[in-house]
């Protein structure tokens, strides 16, 4: 059964760093693209961050510069490092495919994310 989990999430001061890790089960991990996703109290989810099949990297403006995805292919995990960060990051991050999310019994499926709180 599709199962993503996330992890790495932390309470950090603004200016700090945060590596975010994401179990991929191996056969979605080498046929799909992904992403990072996170959502704000009161927000909708957004794209942080994503890479293609082709190695091209794609980030969110707000982002852009402090943010870094990877993946290894040997451990099925993709990653997001976040440097500098700043109270506006503030959210449960997600991993998922990219562009749409990976379904379960015909629903997009999300796993339970991981909660970064940046203070000021």
């Amino acid at each position: 059964q599709v199962r993503l989990m996330e992890s790495g999430g932390n309470l950090v001061q603004a200016g700090g760093s945060l590596r975010l890790s994401c179990a991929v089960p191996g056969i979605i991990f080498s046929f799909n693209d992904m992403g990072w996703y996170r959502q704000a109290p009161g927000a909708q989810r957004e794209l942080v961050a994503s890479f293609t099949g082709s190695g091209s990297t794609n980030y969110a403006v707000s982002v852009k510069g402090r943010f870094a995805i990877s993946r290894d292919n040997a451990k099925n995990t993709v990653y997001l490092q976040m440097n500098s960060l700043k109270p506006e990051d503030t959210a449960v991050y997600y991993c998922n495919r990219f562009p749409r999310p990976l379904l379960r019994d015909g629903y997009d499926y999300w796993g339970q994310g991981t909660q970064v709180t940046v203070s000021s």
